[in-house]
């Protein structure tokens, strides 16, 4: 499907741009907490990622998390190996535009993050979230371990009912497991903090997660 000449659809295996071997520079530093911006992370913290539209304020939302010890902007759950940002944008990679997490969990939870995740956008919308259209702004959680799983697909069923009482249509969410987070460009990272008066298109459906 296309809408306005953009692909709706994820390219077919093997069918993805090729990438490039080398990965995108970002700064070594977190430009709001001062936290590193890539592993190997401190022992005893441990990572979320979420897709949920338009990066920008989605990362914004997290690292003004307490708990949350850092966060980053990449492209998660497609094929092409370092994508540039014209290439997800494209829907030739298969990414969607993700935020790495990156929290404390003796300060908060796992389920504290899902919550914050379905709340902040309308997970009912396939390969959009409002008026930003194509398959990098689709609603997605990449987990790291079988808790995570498990509590995802918890969250998911919890909220859909919720959603579906106030007469929203079935959640889209993909679910998977967490391939290799790519790291976004530099002028990506922590954009709305960069730019105050930054573009943010994020918004929620109003139905609280249970």
């Amino acid at each position: 499907m296309r809408l306005f000449g953009k692909s709706l659809e994820l390219p077919a295996p093997g069918k993805a741009l090729p990438g490039r071997a080398t990965s995108i520079p970002v700064a070594a530093r977190h430009f709001v907490s001062g936290e590193a911006l890539q592993g190997p992370f401190a022992a005893g913290l441990q990572q979320a990622v979420f897709g949920l539209g338009c990066f920008w304020g989605a990362e914004r939302r997290f690292w003004q998390i307490d708990g949350v010890v850092t966060t980053a902007v990449g492209y998660a759950g497609g094929q092409t190996p370092n994508p540039s940002y014209e290439e997800v944008c494209s829907g030739g990679t298969g990414h969607t535009e993700a935020v790495l997490v990156v929290f404390d969990p003796a300060r908060v939870s796992y389920a504290a993050l899902l919550r914050e995740f379905w709340e902040s956008h309308d997970p009912t919308q396939g390969m959009c979230q409002g008026n930003d259209v194509g398959t990098q702004y689709r609603s997605a959680i990449y987990t790291f371990d079988d808790a995570q799983q498990a509590a995802a697909l918890a969250s998911r069923d919890a909220f859909a009912a919720a959603l579906a009482k106030a007469g929203y249509p079935a959640i889209t969410t993909e679910i998977a497991a967490a391939g290799t987070f790519y790291y976004a460009e530099e002028y990506h990272q922590q954009y709305l903090a960069k730019n105050p008066g930054g573009y943010c298109g994020l918004g929620g459906t109003g139905v609280a997660c249970p």
